[in-house]
């Protein structure tokens, strides 16, 4: 087996920090996701104004962007054949445009490159896809979302789920072959049973799941989320950077312990972390001054580091003002 390389992080240790916005079903309210049909999605999707939105970053110094591509209402802002012809459902929750192209296509016009976000897993609040992608493990999947038992099958899956994690594996590679080098790096959410699924020496495992990612783009960076840990860790030599989800642990009242960074690398991955702006991913009023936000970037970078700040943003592609003015400070 050919040894494998990570791929160079220096870019990503240069832009010091960036962007991610939550663009979901789920962000609206709490029962959005259950409620919105597919025109609907498809209607939100297409307000999106790309071109304004890589300008307003532009004009932020932004060094990079991450962008959702759906979570676990199962609605899904790009458009993906593997997928449809798996789950089956008609009309389908996946969108008719390909936002995550047409905004890498603005993104580059102003030099910033595009990351993009995905789940491990099915999204667990649409039965019918966990079902037909066969995420229906025997075991506990409550981190998942899914209750123990819940949607279980009379076939019978593997503790490891193969065939889910090769299911997955191919819709991931039909994203990464389309965009090819417009896509500079994932961020994968919820690998919470890394022990159980992927830390096997015969596929499916990391290595087979980081080849799914990088198929369209062998220098795209990968990172695979076990969920909030502080100090930030590395799960496997099969990433690139660590995902670091951060979510109340930054100097706010001081009762829980601050993110120390420790240098750049993580048993060998570019240290960086994702932590939100407003009181949640998404959604909510500032939760730090403007001059905190600026002061601990600095701090990250001056470790080496890099941080990604979570921001609202509305379904046309606006920031709200507040925030616009938070990430305008980092420019200084």
């Amino acid at each position: 087996m050919t040894p494998w390389k990570r791929a160079d992080t220096d870019w990503f240790h240069q832009a010091c920090w960036g962007t991610f916005i939550h663009y979901l079903a789920e962000t609206a309210s709490s029962t959005e996701a259950i409620t919105m049909t597919p025109d609907e999605w498809n209607r939100r999707v297409d307000s999106f104004d790309v071109d304004r939105y890589a300008v307003t970053l532009a004009e932020i110094g932004c060094g990079y962007t991450f962008l959702t591509l759906g979570q676990c209402s199962g609605f899904f802002c790009s458009p993906n054949d593997t997928y449809d012809r798996i789950v089956g459902v008609r009309p389908s929750r996946l969108s008719r445009r390909d936002l995550p192209g047409d905004l890498a296509d603005a993104l580059k016009k102003v030099g910033i490159p595009l990351m993009v976000y995905v789940g491990a897993h099915a999204p667990s609040h649409h039965r019918e896809a966990v079902e037909a992608l066969r995420f229906t493990p025997s075991w506990d999947p409550s981190r998942w979302s899914l209750r123990p038992g819940a949607y279980l099958q009379t076939v019978p899956v593997d503790d490891r789920l193969s065939e889910a994690q090769r299911n997955w594996e191919a819709v991931i590679r039909e994203w990464s072959l389309r965009w090819g080098d417009k896509v500079r790096g994932w961020w994968v959410d919820g690998c919470f049973y890394a022990d159980r699924m992927y830390r096997h020496e015969d596929e499916p495992n990391f290595r087979s799941f980081a080849s799914a990612l990088k198929a369209g783009n062998a220098d795209s960076l990968v990172a695979f989320n076990p969920g909030v840990h502080n100090p930030v860790v590395s799960m496997t030599e099969y990433e690139d950077y660590t995902a670091g989800e951060i979510s109340n642990t930054l100097p706010t009242t001081g009762e829980e312990p601050c993110v120390i960074p420790v240098g750049r690398w993580v048993k060998g991955a570019q240290y960086h972390f994702l932590t939100f702006l407003a009181g949640n991913w998404g959604r909510g009023e500032p939760r730090f001054t403007d001059a905190m936000v600026a002061a601990y970037t600095a701090y990250v970078n001056s470790w080496g580091g890099v941080i990604t700040w979570d921001h609202p943003v509305t379904p046309d592609g606006r920031i709200p003002d507040a925030f616009l003015r938070q990430l305008k400070g980092l420019r200084a």
